[in-house]
């Protein structure tokens, strides 16, 4: 696959502090990235130096070959854009927004209406073609901010928090609707949900306090729930000291009850720890694997970081 965005040591300050320091990583095309990070870790800084919104400090950013400092009209003429802030004229409905963006966006003036009615059928907006923009639900107004940003066909579409203040309902079909623009464009996804991250992406990378803390294949990022872990319920258990003894274990863990769990020095051998709990006679009843928690990996990917 060939890159469309490679962000090249990206820093930014103001006044003494980082807000974004020494971010590198690239797009490929056809893919979704998730751009993940508690509110306040340089997640909208660094969508707003990829976008041109803001001169970084220092490093570059290379939209499909065109640098954005060098270049910026034809690098910006690739990228479509949904800050967090809809930019919307919510006096106007659906059809005049749409045809004033195509206009922003220097599609030609014949080929207007064409690209409208493109970027509305791609949102599911065709019904609301002529309703006013104020009128529409928060779902809605999202769909309309993202037929904006694609009514251009651009090469890289970002959309900054594109789920923030729908409901269940609106932010399954947001997710349904992002996937679907996956197939034709490159797509970078800053959100702060890593279940989202995990249903919609293909690569996923946390920043935390403006430094990558991780960058990685959503498998990766799933092999990290797994982990070298098993939670094991032992009826007639002996004393911890004696369970954290055992040659193969690194670690154990009370958890509730008659629960525990393993930590593995190397690789999870199940078997091996069920026949020496049914040699010791401790009442084995359950083993399985323990996975890890999204929001914990991100807890500790973030605590990590704030250690460095």
């Amino acid at each position: 696959m060939a890159s469309t965005l490679e962000a090249k040591n990206l820093s930014r300050l103001f006044g003494a502090n980082y807000a974004v320091k020494d971010v590198s990583f690239n797009l490929e095309r056809g893919e979704v990235l998730g751009f993940l990070g508690p509110n306040g870790a340089g997640k909208s800084t660094t969508m707003r130096m990829l976008t041109g919104n803001l001169a970084p400090t220092e490093g570059a950013v290379d939209i499909c070959g065109f640098d954005m400092l060098a270049d910026p009209k034809k690098a910006k003429s690739m990228i479509g854009y949904l800050p967090e802030m809809r930019p919307l004229y919510k006096e106007l409905t659906v059809d005049e927004y749409l045809t004033i963006a195509a206009r922003f966006h220097n599609v030609p003036a014949k080929k207007i209406n064409h690209s409208v009615d493109i970027a509305k059928d791609r949102c599911g907006l065709m019904h609301m073609s002529k309703r006013l923009i104020e009128n529409l639900s928060n779902g809605y107004q999202q769909r309309v901010g993202i037929a904006q940003a694609i009514i251009h066909e651009p090469e890289i579409v970002i959309l900054d928090e594109p789920t923030v203040g729908l409901d269940p309902i609106q932010i399954r079909e947001i997710r349904k609707l992002i996937k679907e623009i996956g197939k034709n464009h490159s797509v970078i996804l800053s959100t702060h949900i890593l279940p989202e991250v995990e249903m919609v992406c293909d690569r996923v990378q946390i920043i935390n306090q403006g430094s990558l803390v991780f960058h990685g294949s959503i498998n990766e990022l799933k092999q990290q729930r797994i982990g070298n872990k098993l939670q094991v319920g032992l009826k007639k258990a002996p004393a911890l000291k004696d369970l954290k003894s055992i040659n193969f274990i690194s670690d154990v863990e009370k958890i509730e009850g008659d629960f525990f769990r393993f930590h593995f020095k190397t690789n999870v051998d199940s078997e091996k720890l069920a026949s020496l709990c049914v040699e010791k006679k401790w009442g084995l009843y359950h083993i399985a694997p323990d996975v890890t928690s999204l929001e914990d990996i991100f807890a500790q990917l973030t605590m990590l970081g704030d250690k460095s």
